[in-house]
């Protein structure tokens, strides 16, 4: 377990109101479009992907939406493509291009596709991913909602192209946000349900990865580690659904700042100059009438620091 920097070094950040309240059932995946000075975000429980201005005094104005029939958990750019027309995303079945013009999508490579693997797409979907520094995309599969319990049958691939998936991970129940540090040396995932962040080493001129997984933070409180960023020091700014709360946690996996906000179930962040946007999730039976009438919020909050940005898939 991580040990906390002193209690002078320690940062604290508070945010009390929304930038934005669509109510979405679990916001997710922010993404922001440097060009358009936009973000776009999830809702996985709505299948909708949202985007809306991130400088207007009535964002609600500047919101716009696609409505899909099947979740779409995760978004990036492609390498060559405009993203106000082609987005690359992880769809139930695998990974796809959305066309957003016509808020279509096509899937590229499905998860069945793996080698040596029975894979029972009824009862997956995709959850969280990111664009490694070579241009492959990196994408875990968890339990769909109405089945019951997620169960440990999750995994963690990338993808290269249009090729069949690589599986990475196995027997995973919610695999989370995937980053790698500054220098493109050491990856990181988190596995929600373990409370864990890992890490390896990781060669960005060849993507191969180190034996040497390892836990990079291990988290003590009642929530689940969820969504994260890098920064340009090294630092994970992590959210955690349960609790309220995002974590500053420096590149030897210290805990050295905490971001807290006013409705329990935070999901991921978003680096927009040294802002973080964050997404949220609905509350749930138990929570105050504050924390359920801002959950599903999208926050906003300046931290002094910016992000690394996002690498581009090479289709």
């Amino acid at each position: 377990m991580s040990d906390q920097h002193p209690q002078e070094q320690f940062q604290k950040w508070k945010i009390t109101t929304p930038y934005l309240n669509l109510h979405c059932g679990l916001g997710e995946g922010p993404y922001f479009e440097e060009a358009t000075n936009t973000l776009r975000f999830v809702d996985i429980k709505k299948k909708r992907l949202h985007t809306v201005s991130v400088s207007s005094e009535n964002p609600k104005e500047t919101v716009t939406t696609l409505q899909f029939t099947e979740a779409v958990t995760v978004t990036a750019d492609i390498e060559g493509q405009n993203p106000q027309e082609k987005l690359l995303v992880g769809a139930k079945q695998g990974l796809a291009v959305l066309d957003r013009r016509t808020g279509q999508y096509e899937y590229i490579s499905k998860y069945e596709m793996a080698e040596g693997k029975e894979f029972k797409w009824e009862r997956i979907r995709s959850n969280d991913g990111a664009v490694d520094p070579l241009g492959r995309f990196w994408l875990g599969t968890m339990t769909d909602f109405g089945l019951g319990d997620f169960q440990a049958e999750g995994s963690l691939y990338h993808f290269s192209k249009s090729q069949p998936p690589t599986t990475v991970l196995e027997n995973l129940t919610i695999p989370n946000s995937v980053g790698w540090s500054p220098d493109g040396k050491t990856m990181y995932f988190t596995h929600s349900t373990e409370r864990e962040v890992l890490c390896w080493d990781f060669d960005p001129k060849t993507g191969e990865m180190g034996n040497n997984k390892r836990v990079f933070y291990k988290h003590d409180g009642k929530g689940e580690p969820d969504g994260f960023r890098v920064d340009v020091e090294g630092n994970l700014w992590h959210a955690v659904y349960g609790e309220g709360k995002i974590l500053k946690i420096d590149g030897t996996g210290k805990l050295v700042g905490e971001v807290s906000l006013p409705t329990k179930n935070i999901t991921c962040v978003e680096f927009v100059g040294e802002e973080l946007f964050v997404t949220t999730a609905a509350g749930e039976e138990g929570d105050s009438e504050t924390e359920r009438e801002m959950g599903g919020g999208l926050f906003r909050v300046r931290v002094g620091v910016k992000g690394l940005g996002h690498g581009k898939f090479v289709l």
